[in-house]
């Protein structure tokens, strides 16, 4: 019986400890001195700097099939959706009009014609008696003037005539070239209306085996885009494949978007050729391009979530606070961007500093400036200030941007020691 209570006090004073202990190390384990983070050692790896631009689908070559000639639409040929061959016909105009004149101006080039063989012949005459002296001078000059006028006529008339025989062909609208009919605007019984200036579009041919994206790019980014540039493209109608193609023509022109407006952007009109664009493809469908400008291989890199900035001072401004709260805190502290004028910086992870030496499971963050250079979609190169195999830490995002100092210890488990 004395032996179990022996044993009972001493486990009760076994407990005792133990939660002295525990209570002693919450009461020194302060949570402003100690993060977590994540960190990723850095590589070298190939950095594609892509430009994203969203466009409109379109052929690169189409012809719109247009009247010159204004009439009532008696006849279509073909139907949205048709091939067709050059020559081939399409639309037929009421030529009723144009065949009266035709047949008009043609009369009147016989007339014309005829009234010149009557002159000619009077004129031959005339130049025979005045030979004899029969008749004037002023009288063979009259007849000369008057040949000279029918001969004009007849010129006049046929002119007309060509004129007249041209708009009755007009009326018989023909394919161009080879393609497939994307559009149909007017049907059978519509007035077609022509014009030099401001004609109706009453079809649209377009070769589909030849297509491209038109897009806009900002004009941040057009100037480090060039001719020959190859993409990457994806069609919002084709969710799952992804295409090919390169740039073939970059506008001269910028085009603004909300001009005069605080909104105001400027971009410029791209078009990217595509490679084997698939059989379904119609023009006005939805893509999204990437256009890779530049590629830098075998370069140091970092995540660009590990790139932040610090004052160029920030040294000798954290020596100055090790004894205050951490910047940008609860309390509305500034952070280190807004003290200073600011660099790119990384924070390296070391296993001591200033003569100490961290225990297992944690580092020493010490802040490392860095000069990046070319990004890709998740990676910057690194010109100057890092080399490969430096553990750097890539988050959380407030811990890198507020809460991370210089020489702060930090909890870092090492994926290697998990296993």
């Amino acid at each position: 019986m004395i032996q179990k209570l022996k044993n009972k006090k001493i486990w009760i004073f076994s407990l005792v400890i133990t939660i002295a202990v525990i209570g002693v190390g919450l009461t020194f384990f302060n949570e402003d001195d100690y993060v977590s983070v994540t960190a990723e050692i850095v590589q070298k790896r190939d950095i594609i700097h892509k430009i994203n631009a969203s466009g409109i689908i379109q052929p690169e070559e189409e012809v719109q099939i247009t009247s010159m000639v204004s009439g009532w639409i008696t006849d279509i040929t073909v139907l949205e959706g048709d091939t067709v061959k050059p020559g081939q016909h399409l639309i037929s105009i009421d030529k009723k009009q144009y065949q009266a004149a035709y047949d008009q101006a043609a009369s009147q080039v016989k007339s014309s014609e005829a009234n010149l063989k009557n002159i000619k012949s009077q004129r031959a005459r005339t130049e025979s008696l005045f030979a004899q002296k029969l008749i004037s001078k002023q009288e063979l000059e009259q007849i000369e003037a008057s040949y000279e006028a029918a001969k004009s006529q007849v010129e006049q008339a046929r002119a007309a005539l060509l004129s007249r025989e041209d708009e009755l062909s007009k009326t018989r609208l023909v394919a161009p070239k080879y393609g497939i009919v994307t559009s149909l605007t007017k049907e059978e019984g519509e007035m077609a209306l022509g014009g030099m200036f401001n004609p109706g579009v009453l079809m649209t041919i377009a070769d589909l085996s030849f297509m491209e994206v038109l897009v806009d790019v900002n004009e941040n980014d057009v100037v480090t885009i060039n001719i020959g540039d190859t993409t990457e493209i994806e069609i919002d109608a084709f969710p799952d494949s992804v295409f090919y193609g390169l740039v073939s023509e970059i506008a001269h022109t910028a085009q603004n978007i909300n001009m005069g407006g605080q909104q105001q952007v400027t971009n410029f009109k791209v078009k990217v050729k595509i490679f084997d664009p698939p059989k379904r493809i119609r023009p006005g469908m939805s893509s999204t391009v990437n256009i890779i400008s530049e590629t830098i291989k075998n370069t140091i890199s970092i995540p660009i979530q590990a790139l932040t900035s610090r004052p160029e001072n920030y040294k000798e401004l954290n020596a100055n606070k090790k004894d205050s709260k951490k910047w940008g805190d609860q309390e509305g502290n500034k952070s280190y961007s807004d003290l200073n004028e600011s660099i790119d910086v990384v924070f390296i992870l070391v296993e001591s500093f200033d003569g100490e030496i961290a225990s297992k499971g944690e580092k020493y963050a010490i802040v490392n400036p860095v000069n990046v250079g070319l990004s890709s979609e998740d990676y910057y190169s690194v010109k100057t200030g890092l080399k490969e195999n430096d553990l750097i830490v890539t988050g959380r995002f407030r811990v890198l941007s507020k809460e991370l100092q210089h020489g702060m210890k930090v909890l870092y488990e090492d994926e290697s020691d998990s296993d």
